[in-house]
């Protein structure tokens, strides 16, 4: 068996050891030497493209932003969902990652960042939510690891109040908001409740066919008619439902 060939390195801005290693045709990243991501197991970021633009399929000219390129696989599944006149900003913190997909994952994702419709702008994705107003139709979050950060812990901004806040206001109106995240996070669902969303939550594979390691997307609207059918809604959806159920029961009495 091939062992691991450790063929780039880099930090992230917590200072922790970002490596990018390589196992035949297969790549992972690892941060301080736990899984970031794998080139195997994708299956998950297919799906954050799926469902957070689900109710895009028909749209003629939609511009949507992508914040985390990691592998490229969500990027590559937004593309060849949207349209041709599509618009789609993608947002990455670190450079290496950029350079890693045009010198290594090019042969597995397709080489999305050479498609037209692509403006990859680099930075934290806070400093480009922060202004827009009304700008995209869809936002998808891959960032860190999801709500709880791995990799930089600033992220705790844009998963916070505020942070989805300001995402709510940078959508148009029908927009959807997709997040993933490598585990379920009741909390992390109060906030987007907080921020006046209708929510669903799914449970995804992590790699195609897998039926033993789950990762989690939640999509998140402000118009309920433009969620992707399925998923789950949070407790607190469904709590404050019984309540309204009772308070209509004893108003009946």
């Amino acid at each position: 068996m091939k062992p691991n060939e450790k063929i780039a390195a880099t930090r992230t801005p917590d200072g922790g050891e970002m490596v990018l290693y390589r196992h035949d045709r297969d790549f992972s990243i690892m941060v301080n030497g736990q899984d970031l991501m794998h080139s195997r197991q994708h299956e998950s970021e297919l799906e954050l493209s799926r469902l957070g633009c689900a109710h895009l399929t028909d749209h003629a000219a939609p511009c949507i932003l992508i914040g985390g390129l990691g592998m490229g696989y969500t990027l590559r599944q937004a593309l060849d969902i949207l349209s041709p006149e599509a618009h789609v900003v993608v947002s990455e913190l670190l450079d290496e990652v950029v350079e890693w997909n045009r010198a290594f994952f090019g042969e597995l994702n397709g080489r999305p960042l050479e498609d037209r419709r692509v403006d990859l702008q680099m930075g934290d994705i806070i400093d480009l939510i922060t202004p827009a107003k009304r700008r995209f139709d869809a936002i998808l979050l891959d960032v860190d690891n999801g709500p709880h950060a791995m990799t930089d812990a600033g992220n705790h901004r844009l998963y916070s109040d505020k942070g989805i806040g300001l995402c709510r206001r940078a959508l148009r109106a029908g927009g959807c908001l997709a997040v993933w995240s490598v585990e379920p996070s009741r909390k992390f669902e109060q906030i987007l409740l907080r921020g006046n969303f209708h929510v669903r939550r799914f449970r995804v594979p992590a790699h195609k066919g897998s039926k033993s390691q789950s990762r989690f997307v939640w999509v998140a609207s402000g118009n309920q008619d433009s969620l992707p059918p399925g998923g789950g809604e949070p407790r607190q959806a469904l709590e404050n439902a019984s309540k309204d159920n009772r308070r209509h029961y004893r108003r009946r009495r």
